[in-house]
Protein backbone atom coordinates (compact mmCIF):
# COMPACT_ATOMS: atom_id res chain seq x y z
CA UNK A 1 0.00 0.00 0.00
CA UNK A 2 1.34 3.42 -0.94
CA UNK A 3 1.45 5.56 2.16
CA UNK A 4 0.26 8.69 0.36
CA UNK A 5 -2.31 8.75 -2.44
CA UNK A 6 -2.93 12.33 -3.59
CA UNK A 7 -6.30 12.55 -5.30
CA UNK A 8 -8.05 15.56 -3.82
CA UNK A 9 -4.70 17.09 -2.86
CA UNK A 10 -2.89 16.21 -6.09
CA UNK A 11 -2.48 19.82 -7.25
CA UNK A 12 -2.44 21.74 -3.97
CA UNK A 13 1.21 22.70 -4.57
CA UNK A 14 0.29 24.75 -7.65
CA UNK A 15 0.14 28.44 -6.78
CA UNK A 16 -3.07 28.97 -8.78
CA UNK A 17 -4.73 25.64 -7.85
CA UNK A 18 -7.87 27.41 -6.63
CA UNK A 19 -8.66 29.08 -9.96
CA UNK A 20 -10.98 27.73 -12.63
CA UNK A 21 -8.19 27.89 -15.23
CA UNK A 22 -5.88 25.73 -13.13
CA UNK A 23 -8.67 23.29 -12.36
CA UNK A 24 -9.52 22.89 -16.05
CA UNK A 25 -5.82 22.60 -16.89
CA UNK A 26 -5.68 19.60 -14.57
CA UNK A 27 -8.70 17.95 -16.17
CA UNK A 28 -11.38 19.65 -14.12
CA UNK A 29 -15.07 19.57 -15.18
CA UNK A 30 -14.45 16.73 -17.66
CA UNK A 31 -16.05 14.35 -15.15
CA UNK A 32 -19.17 16.54 -15.00
CA UNK A 33 -19.51 16.40 -18.79
CA UNK A 34 -19.15 12.62 -18.64
CA UNK A 35 -21.65 12.29 -15.79
CA UNK A 36 -24.31 14.45 -17.44
CA UNK A 37 -24.25 12.08 -20.41
CA UNK A 38 -25.03 9.13 -18.14
CA UNK A 39 -28.37 7.94 -16.80
CA UNK A 40 -28.83 9.33 -13.24
CA UNK A 41 -29.54 5.85 -11.86
CA UNK A 42 -26.34 4.53 -13.47
CA UNK A 43 -24.45 7.38 -11.81
CA UNK A 44 -25.86 6.46 -8.40
CA UNK A 45 -24.92 2.83 -9.01
CA UNK A 46 -21.37 3.88 -9.94
CA UNK A 47 -20.95 5.69 -6.61
CA UNK A 48 -22.43 2.67 -4.81
CA UNK A 49 -20.01 0.33 -6.59
CA UNK A 50 -17.04 2.54 -5.70
CA UNK A 51 -17.61 1.96 -2.00
CA UNK A 52 -17.39 5.69 -1.18
CA UNK A 53 -18.52 6.30 2.39
CA UNK A 54 -19.46 9.62 3.97
CA UNK A 55 -16.43 11.59 5.09
CA UNK A 56 -18.28 13.68 7.67
CA UNK A 57 -17.97 11.22 10.53
CA UNK A 58 -20.59 8.48 10.34
CA UNK A 59 -19.18 6.74 7.27
CA UNK A 60 -22.57 5.96 5.74
CA UNK A 61 -22.33 4.72 2.11
CA UNK A 62 -22.75 7.78 -0.12
CA UNK A 63 -24.35 6.01 -3.07
CA UNK A 64 -26.87 4.34 -0.79
CA UNK A 65 -27.85 7.72 0.65
CA UNK A 66 -28.39 9.04 -2.87
CA UNK A 67 -30.48 5.97 -3.69
CA UNK A 68 -32.89 6.71 -0.83
CA UNK A 69 -34.28 9.69 -2.73
CA UNK A 70 -37.67 8.66 -4.16
CA UNK A 71 -37.88 8.96 -7.94
CA UNK A 72 -40.89 9.96 -10.00
CA UNK A 73 -42.52 11.66 -6.99
CA UNK A 74 -43.03 14.97 -8.82
CA UNK A 75 -41.41 16.83 -5.91
CA UNK A 76 -38.50 19.22 -5.84
CA UNK A 77 -35.29 17.51 -4.71
CA UNK A 78 -32.42 19.27 -2.93
CA UNK A 79 -28.71 18.65 -2.43
CA UNK A 80 -27.10 20.18 0.66
CA UNK A 81 -23.35 20.16 1.28
CA UNK A 82 -22.32 20.30 4.92
CA UNK A 83 -19.29 22.63 5.15
CA UNK A 84 -19.92 23.51 8.80
CA UNK A 85 -16.61 21.96 9.87
CA UNK A 86 -16.39 22.57 13.62
CA UNK A 87 -15.31 19.36 15.36
CA UNK A 88 -12.34 20.32 17.57
CA UNK A 89 -9.18 19.16 15.84
CA UNK A 90 -10.78 18.73 12.41
CA UNK A 91 -9.14 20.64 9.59
CA UNK A 92 -9.69 18.94 6.24
CA UNK A 93 -12.65 20.56 4.49
CA UNK A 94 -11.44 24.16 4.87
CA UNK A 95 -7.94 23.50 3.44
CA UNK A 96 -9.58 21.57 0.61
CA UNK A 97 -11.88 24.48 -0.21
CA UNK A 98 -9.02 26.97 -0.03
CA UNK A 99 -6.78 24.93 -2.32
CA UNK A 100 -9.37 23.56 -4.77
CA UNK A 101 -12.95 24.86 -4.42
CA UNK A 102 -13.86 23.84 -7.97
CA UNK A 103 -13.63 20.13 -7.16
CA UNK A 104 -16.56 20.66 -4.78
CA UNK A 105 -18.49 22.68 -7.37
CA UNK A 106 -17.99 19.90 -9.93
CA UNK A 107 -19.02 17.29 -7.36
CA UNK A 108 -22.17 19.27 -6.63
CA UNK A 109 -23.07 19.35 -10.33
CA UNK A 110 -22.67 15.57 -10.61
CA UNK A 111 -24.48 14.76 -7.35
CA UNK A 112 -27.38 17.12 -8.07
CA UNK A 113 -27.87 15.56 -11.50
CA UNK A 114 -27.74 12.04 -10.01
CA UNK A 115 -30.48 12.71 -7.45
CA UNK A 116 -32.47 14.83 -9.96
CA UNK A 117 -32.09 18.06 -7.98
CA UNK A 118 -32.15 21.45 -9.66
CA UNK A 119 -31.13 23.34 -6.51
CA UNK A 120 -28.07 22.76 -4.34
CA UNK A 121 -26.83 24.54 -1.23
CA UNK A 122 -23.46 24.70 0.51
CA UNK A 123 -23.80 25.51 4.22
CA UNK A 124 -20.55 27.00 5.52
CA UNK A 125 -19.39 28.56 8.79
CA UNK A 126 -19.47 32.35 8.87
CA UNK A 127 -16.14 32.56 10.75
CA UNK A 128 -14.11 31.27 7.80
CA UNK A 129 -14.42 34.45 5.78
CA UNK A 130 -11.40 33.73 3.61
CA UNK A 131 -12.87 30.36 2.57
CA UNK A 132 -16.28 31.94 1.93
CA UNK A 133 -14.70 34.47 -0.43
CA UNK A 134 -12.79 31.81 -2.32
CA UNK A 135 -15.84 29.57 -2.67
CA UNK A 136 -18.02 32.48 -3.78
CA UNK A 137 -15.47 33.30 -6.48
CA UNK A 138 -15.41 29.68 -7.66
CA UNK A 139 -19.21 29.54 -7.85
CA UNK A 140 -19.33 32.84 -9.75
CA UNK A 141 -16.72 31.60 -12.23
CA UNK A 142 -18.66 28.36 -12.74
CA UNK A 143 -21.82 30.34 -13.51
CA UNK A 144 -19.90 32.56 -15.92
CA UNK A 145 -18.51 29.51 -17.72
CA UNK A 146 -21.99 27.98 -18.07
CA UNK A 147 -21.31 25.13 -15.67
CA UNK A 148 -24.04 26.29 -13.29
CA UNK A 149 -27.42 27.87 -13.92
CA UNK A 150 -29.61 27.25 -16.93
CA UNK A 151 -28.69 24.63 -19.52
CA UNK A 152 -25.41 23.57 -17.86
CA UNK A 153 -22.77 22.43 -20.35
CA UNK A 154 -25.45 22.82 -23.02
CA UNK A 155 -27.19 19.64 -21.84
CA UNK A 156 -30.59 21.16 -21.12
CA UNK A 157 -30.26 20.56 -17.37
CA UNK A 158 -30.62 23.38 -14.85
CA UNK A 159 -28.56 23.37 -11.63
CA UNK A 160 -28.40 26.33 -9.27
CA UNK A 161 -25.93 26.49 -6.38
CA UNK A 162 -26.31 28.80 -3.36
CA UNK A 163 -23.64 29.37 -0.71
CA UNK A 164 -25.34 29.85 2.68
CA UNK A 165 -23.28 31.34 5.49
CA UNK A 166 -24.13 30.04 8.97
CA UNK A 167 -23.71 31.96 12.20
CA UNK A 168 -21.28 29.49 13.73
CA UNK A 169 -22.94 26.81 15.83
CA UNK A 170 -21.41 23.37 16.35
CA UNK A 171 -24.88 21.82 16.49
CA UNK A 172 -25.49 22.90 12.88
CA UNK A 173 -23.02 20.25 11.79
CA UNK A 174 -25.82 17.78 12.61
CA UNK A 175 -27.69 17.40 9.33
CA UNK A 176 -31.23 18.11 10.52
CA UNK A 177 -30.13 21.09 12.65
CA UNK A 178 -28.34 22.35 9.55
CA UNK A 179 -31.56 22.06 7.55
CA UNK A 180 -33.49 24.03 10.18
CA UNK A 181 -30.82 26.73 10.13
CA UNK A 182 -30.89 26.78 6.33
CA UNK A 183 -34.65 27.36 6.47
CA UNK A 184 -34.14 30.32 8.80
CA UNK A 185 -35.01 28.65 12.09
CA UNK A 186 -32.92 28.10 15.19
CA UNK A 187 -30.49 25.25 14.53
CA UNK A 188 -31.78 22.29 16.53
CA UNK A 189 -31.95 18.58 15.61
CA UNK A 190 -35.23 17.27 14.24
CA UNK A 191 -37.09 14.20 15.37
CA UNK A 192 -36.58 11.33 12.95
CA UNK A 193 -38.37 9.76 11.12
CA UNK A 194 -39.08 11.31 8.71
CA UNK A 195 -35.50 11.30 7.47
CA UNK A 196 -34.14 14.02 5.15
CA UNK A 197 -34.37 11.66 2.14
CA UNK A 198 -38.15 11.79 2.53
CA UNK A 199 -38.76 15.19 4.16
CA UNK A 200 -35.63 17.30 4.39
CA UNK A 201 -35.16 20.90 3.29
CA UNK A 202 -38.56 22.59 2.95
CA UNK A 203 -40.09 19.15 3.64
CA UNK A 204 -38.79 17.86 0.31
CA UNK A 205 -36.50 14.87 -0.41
CA UNK A 206 -32.95 16.00 0.42
CA UNK A 207 -29.42 14.57 0.42
CA UNK A 208 -26.98 16.03 2.93
CA UNK A 209 -23.32 15.17 2.29
CA UNK A 210 -19.99 16.33 3.70
CA UNK A 211 -17.62 18.45 1.58
CA UNK A 212 -15.06 15.68 1.16
CA UNK A 213 -17.74 13.14 0.21
CA UNK A 214 -18.98 15.29 -2.68
CA UNK A 215 -15.44 16.36 -3.68
CA UNK A 216 -14.46 12.69 -4.11
CA UNK A 217 -17.16 12.09 -6.74
CA UNK A 218 -15.51 13.69 -9.82
CA UNK A 219 -12.45 11.42 -9.52
CA UNK A 220 -14.71 8.36 -9.22
CA UNK A 221 -16.63 9.34 -12.36
CA UNK A 222 -13.40 10.08 -14.24
CA UNK A 223 -11.49 6.94 -13.21
CA UNK A 224 -14.19 4.37 -12.44
CA UNK A 225 -15.35 2.36 -9.44
CA UNK A 226 -12.61 -0.29 -9.71
CA UNK A 227 -9.91 2.37 -9.55
CA UNK A 228 -11.41 3.77 -6.36
CA UNK A 229 -11.80 0.31 -4.85
CA UNK A 230 -8.12 -0.38 -5.45
CA UNK A 231 -7.35 1.97 -2.54
CA UNK A 232 -8.26 1.41 1.08
CA UNK A 233 -9.41 -1.77 2.80
CA UNK A 234 -12.08 -4.39 2.13
CA UNK A 235 -14.96 -2.40 3.63
CA UNK A 236 -13.44 1.09 3.74
CA UNK A 237 -12.58 2.05 0.18
CA UNK A 238 -10.61 4.94 -1.23
CA UNK A 239 -8.22 7.58 0.04
CA UNK A 240 -9.11 10.26 2.55
CA UNK A 241 -7.73 13.37 4.24
CA UNK A 242 -6.28 12.90 7.72
CA UNK A 243 -5.84 16.07 9.82
CA UNK A 244 -2.74 15.75 11.99
CA UNK A 245 -2.26 18.33 14.73
CA UNK A 246 -0.70 18.72 18.14
CA UNK A 247 2.71 17.65 19.40
CA UNK A 248 4.24 16.57 16.08
CA UNK A 249 7.10 18.06 14.14
CA UNK A 250 5.16 18.63 10.90
CA UNK A 251 1.37 18.87 11.38
CA UNK A 252 -0.95 19.16 8.39
CA UNK A 253 -3.25 17.28 6.05
CA UNK A 254 -2.15 13.87 4.79
CA UNK A 255 -4.17 12.19 2.03
CA UNK A 256 -3.71 8.45 2.31
CA UNK A 257 -5.70 5.25 1.73
CA UNK A 258 -8.05 4.22 4.49
CA UNK A 259 -6.32 1.62 6.61
CA UNK A 260 -3.04 3.47 7.11
CA UNK A 261 -1.85 3.52 10.74
CA UNK A 262 -0.92 6.44 12.97
CA UNK A 263 2.60 5.07 13.17
CA UNK A 264 2.92 5.45 9.38
CA UNK A 265 1.42 8.94 9.38
CA UNK A 266 3.72 10.03 12.19
CA UNK A 267 6.69 8.89 10.09
CA UNK A 268 5.47 11.15 7.31
CA UNK A 269 5.03 14.01 9.80
CA UNK A 270 8.50 13.75 11.25
CA UNK A 271 7.37 12.03 14.45
CA UNK A 272 6.45 13.33 17.89
CA UNK A 273 8.18 16.61 18.75
CA UNK A 274 11.78 16.06 19.68
CA UNK A 275 12.54 14.70 23.13
CA UNK A 276 8.98 13.62 23.87
CA UNK A 277 6.76 10.58 23.53
CA UNK A 278 3.14 9.93 22.64
CA UNK A 279 0.70 9.89 25.56
CA UNK A 280 -2.77 9.90 24.00
CA UNK A 281 -4.49 10.85 20.74
CA UNK A 282 -7.88 11.12 19.09
CA UNK A 283 -8.61 9.08 15.92
CA UNK A 284 -11.57 11.17 14.80
CA UNK A 285 -11.77 14.42 16.71
CA UNK A 286 -12.56 15.20 20.33
CA UNK A 287 -15.94 13.44 20.25
CA UNK A 288 -14.33 10.03 19.74
CA UNK A 289 -12.89 7.85 22.52
CA UNK A 290 -9.18 8.45 23.15
CA UNK A 291 -6.43 6.12 22.04
CA UNK A 292 -2.96 5.68 23.56
CA UNK A 293 0.46 4.58 22.33
CA UNK A 294 -0.74 0.97 22.36
CA UNK A 295 -3.03 1.84 19.43
CA UNK A 296 -0.31 3.11 17.08
CA UNK A 297 -0.83 0.20 14.68
CA UNK A 298 -4.64 0.23 14.58
CA UNK A 299 -5.78 0.47 10.92
CA UNK A 300 -7.35 3.88 10.48
CA UNK A 301 -10.46 2.71 8.68
CA UNK A 302 -14.05 2.49 9.92
CA UNK A 303 -13.89 -1.15 10.98
CA UNK A 304 -10.39 -1.14 12.45
CA UNK A 305 -10.94 1.88 14.69
CA UNK A 306 -14.36 0.60 15.81
CA UNK A 307 -12.89 -2.80 16.70
CA UNK A 308 -10.31 -1.05 18.89
CA UNK A 309 -13.03 0.81 20.79
CA UNK A 310 -13.31 4.21 19.11
CA UNK A 311 -14.62 5.84 15.91
CA UNK A 312 -12.84 7.10 12.81
CA UNK A 313 -15.12 10.16 12.79
CA UNK A 314 -13.65 13.09 10.90
CA UNK A 315 -10.14 11.57 10.92
CA UNK A 316 -8.85 14.42 13.12
CA UNK A 317 -5.68 13.00 14.63
CA UNK A 318 -4.88 15.19 17.65
CA UNK A 319 -1.55 14.16 19.16
CA UNK A 320 -0.63 14.80 22.81
CA UNK A 321 2.73 14.02 24.42
CA UNK A 322 3.58 13.27 28.05
CA UNK A 323 3.58 16.94 29.08
CA UNK A 324 -0.20 17.12 28.62
CA UNK A 325 -2.62 16.80 31.53
CA UNK A 326 -5.35 14.50 30.29
CA UNK A 327 -7.83 15.84 32.87
CA UNK A 328 -7.31 19.40 31.72
CA UNK A 329 -7.60 18.42 28.06
CA UNK A 330 -10.86 16.55 28.67
CA UNK A 331 -12.19 19.49 30.72
CA UNK A 332 -11.53 21.89 27.84
CA UNK A 333 -13.34 19.62 25.39
CA UNK A 334 -16.27 19.18 27.78
CA UNK A 335 -16.55 22.95 28.24
CA UNK A 336 -16.86 23.19 24.48
CA UNK A 337 -19.68 20.64 24.34
CA UNK A 338 -21.50 22.28 27.24
CA UNK A 339 -21.26 25.65 25.47
CA UNK A 340 -22.40 24.24 22.12
CA UNK A 341 -25.34 22.20 23.44
CA UNK A 342 -28.48 23.53 21.79
CA UNK A 343 -30.48 22.88 24.96
CA UNK A 344 -33.26 20.96 23.25
CA UNK A 345 -32.98 17.80 25.33
CA UNK A 346 -32.44 17.40 29.07
CA UNK A 347 -29.67 14.74 29.11
CA UNK A 348 -27.35 16.92 27.03
CA UNK A 349 -28.40 20.34 28.37
CA UNK A 350 -28.16 19.39 32.06
CA UNK A 351 -25.66 16.56 31.76
CA UNK A 352 -22.89 18.50 30.03
CA UNK A 353 -23.23 21.30 32.62
CA UNK A 354 -22.70 18.85 35.48
CA UNK A 355 -19.83 17.13 33.69
CA UNK A 356 -18.02 20.46 33.54
CA UNK A 357 -18.59 21.20 37.23
CA UNK A 358 -17.20 17.83 38.35
CA UNK A 359 -14.24 17.96 35.99
CA UNK A 360 -13.35 21.47 37.19
CA UNK A 361 -13.35 20.27 40.79
CA UNK A 362 -11.17 17.31 39.87
CA UNK A 363 -8.75 19.43 37.85
CA UNK A 364 -8.37 21.88 40.75
CA UNK A 365 -7.95 19.11 43.31
CA UNK A 366 -11.25 19.82 45.07
CA UNK A 367 -12.98 16.60 44.07
CA UNK A 368 -12.92 13.10 45.45
CA UNK A 369 -12.47 9.61 44.07
CA UNK A 370 -16.25 9.17 44.30
CA UNK A 371 -16.55 11.89 41.64
CA UNK A 372 -15.14 9.47 39.08
CA UNK A 373 -18.06 7.12 39.66
CA UNK A 374 -20.40 10.10 39.45
CA UNK A 375 -18.83 11.15 36.14
CA UNK A 376 -19.29 7.69 34.67
CA UNK A 377 -22.87 7.54 35.93
CA UNK A 378 -23.64 10.90 34.30
CA UNK A 379 -22.07 9.72 31.05
CA UNK A 380 -24.18 6.58 31.17
CA UNK A 381 -27.33 8.68 31.55
CA UNK A 382 -26.37 10.88 28.59
CA UNK A 383 -25.10 8.17 26.23
CA UNK A 384 -27.86 7.01 23.91
CA UNK A 385 -30.45 9.22 25.58
CA UNK A 386 -29.76 12.60 24.03
CA UNK A 387 -31.62 13.90 21.00
CA UNK A 388 -28.56 13.81 18.73
CA UNK A 389 -24.95 12.64 18.79
CA UNK A 390 -23.59 15.73 20.56
CA UNK A 391 -24.39 14.23 23.95
CA UNK A 392 -22.77 10.92 23.03
CA UNK A 393 -19.69 12.73 21.76
CA UNK A 394 -19.36 14.71 24.97
CA UNK A 395 -19.09 11.50 27.01
CA UNK A 396 -16.49 9.79 24.81
CA UNK A 397 -13.33 11.60 25.96
CA UNK A 398 -14.41 11.32 29.60
CA UNK A 399 -15.13 7.59 29.71
CA UNK A 400 -12.07 6.69 27.63
CA UNK A 401 -9.70 8.93 29.60
CA UNK A 402 -10.85 7.41 32.90
CA UNK A 403 -10.35 3.96 31.36
CA UNK A 404 -6.75 4.65 30.37
CA UNK A 405 -5.67 7.33 32.86
CA UNK A 406 -7.59 6.68 36.07
CA UNK A 407 -4.39 7.07 38.11
CA UNK A 408 -3.94 10.59 36.77
CA UNK A 409 -7.46 11.52 37.88
CA UNK A 410 -6.70 10.11 41.34
CA UNK A 411 -3.43 12.08 41.43
CA UNK A 412 -5.40 15.30 41.03
CA UNK A 413 -7.43 14.41 44.12
CA UNK A 414 -4.63 13.12 46.33
CA UNK A 415 -2.19 15.82 45.22
CA UNK A 416 -4.68 18.68 45.75
CA UNK A 417 -4.53 19.74 42.12
CA UNK A 418 -2.98 19.10 38.75
CA UNK A 419 0.41 17.38 39.00
CA UNK A 420 1.30 18.98 35.67
CA UNK A 421 1.21 22.54 37.03
CA UNK A 422 4.55 24.27 36.66
CA UNK A 423 4.89 24.69 40.44
CA UNK A 424 4.39 20.97 41.04
CA UNK A 425 6.11 19.39 38.08
CA UNK A 426 9.32 19.64 36.08
CA UNK A 427 7.58 18.46 32.92
CA UNK A 428 6.96 21.92 31.44
CA UNK A 429 10.44 23.10 32.41
CA UNK A 430 11.88 20.08 30.61
CA UNK A 431 9.71 20.83 27.55
CA UNK A 432 11.39 24.23 27.24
Amino acid sequence: MSKLTPVLSAHWDQKDSFTIDAYKRNGGYAAAVKALAMDPDALIQLVKDSGLRGRGGAGFPTGMKWGFIPQGDNKEHYLVVNADESEPGTCKDMPLLMANPHVLVEGVIIAAYAIRAKHAFIYIRGEVTHVVRRLNKAIADAYKAGYLGKNVFGTGHDIDLVLHIGAGAYICGEETALLDSLEGFRGQPRLRPPFPAIAGLYARPTVVNNVESIAAVPAIVANGAEWYQSMGTEKSKGATLYSLSGHVNNPGQFEAPLGITLREILELAGGIRNGHQLKFWTPGGSSTPLFTAEHLDVPLDYEGVAAAGSMLGTKALQIFDETTCVVRAVLRWTEFYKHESCGKCTPCREGTWWLVQILRDLEEGKGSEADLAKLLDLCDNIMGRSFCALGDGATSPITSSIKYFRDEYIAHVTGAGCPFDAAKSTLFAEAK
